[in-house]
């Protein structure tokens, strides 16, 4: 059976670029306007794997991304970096002074306001997705319209780019992870992984966790705090380390299980960073 990706965003986001990155250029998919919807395309089995962003270098972590993967017992089994470059772009034939309006996504216009100072007769417009705009901007045949997008939704739907890398900040890099409903099998030349636990109030008790790890040989890259939501000012812990070897890596978890509550392994997998 051949797999189907679910994505945010339509053919030509980041999410696109990502997943044919990932699983090459050959793939099907199945875009998704929202996170959310992302999600029950895995629960209700019309995508066998999705591909999320996590973290952006700019914006931070995307904290309800956290809660979705582990409220609904998802595993990650791989990551992707990619650098953000936003481009402008329109129909052909049409220059910067012809643009009225440009749609996109507000992180993507908040990225690139600085550049629209030098064009004050340019109307910014927030919409859903960076991707679907250019689409629309070519189905449509829409004269005046300019999109904030990757230049892989100028290929895919012939627009052209009035100007390239946009942004105001050029080093600008976002994390995306891989996720499915079913766990993986365990391939112990992964050296990256993903957990979650909660603590008591007791003092000292994150300090003795992160401990653990060190003598274990893990290495910290990611620690993010959620509300427990239910339990006022109680927090989950979410937790990226990486390891040369997967002993290692089991006696950090076997010491992690006894020592905190509500324990989970979100995933294991080999570290995109290398």
């Amino acid at each position: 059976m051949n797999k189907i990706i679910a994505i945010q965003g339509a053919e030509g986001s980041n999410h696109h670029k990502v997943a044919r990155d990932f699983y090459g250029e050959t793939i099907a998919l199945k875009e998704c306007m929202s996170f959310d919807s992302l999600v029950d395309c895995l629960l209700d089995k019309s995508a066998t794997q999705g591909v999320m962003a996590l973290e952006n270098t700019i914006a931070g972590s995307i904290i309800p991304n956290y809660a979705l993967i582990d409220n609904n017992d998802l595993h990650i089994i791989g990551e992707e970096y990619l650098n953000i470059h936003h481009h402008l772009m329109a129909l052909k034939g049409q220059e910067i002074k012809d643009i009225k309006e440009v749609w996109s996504h507000p992180m993507a216009l908040l990225q690139c306001k600085e550049f629209f100072k030098k064009y004050p007769h340019i109307k910014l417009v927030e919409d859903v997705d960076t991707a679907e705009v250019a689409k629309r901007i070519a189905k449509q045949n829409l004269h005046g319209i300019a999109a904030i997008a990757p230049k892989i939704a100028a290929d895919i739907f012939g627009l052209t780019v009035l100007e390239d890398e946009i942004q105001t900040i050029k080093d600008n890099s976002t994390r995306f992870v891989i996720i499915q409903t079913e766990k993986p099998e365990v391939d112990e030349t992964v050296n990256k992984a993903s957990i979650k636990f909660q603590l008591s109030h007791k003092r000292g008790s994150l300090a003795a966790i992160l401990n653990a790890m060190s003598d274990c040989k893990m290495n910290l890259t990611k620690i993010q705090s959620l509300p427990v939501i239910d339990t006022p000012w109680k927090y989950s812990f979410f937790v990226d380390v990486t390891f040369d070897e997967y002993n290692d890596y089991k006696k950090a978890i076997s010491l992690i299980e006894i020592m905190a509550e509500d324990f989970k392994v979100l995933g294991v997998f080999k570290n995109a960073r290398i």
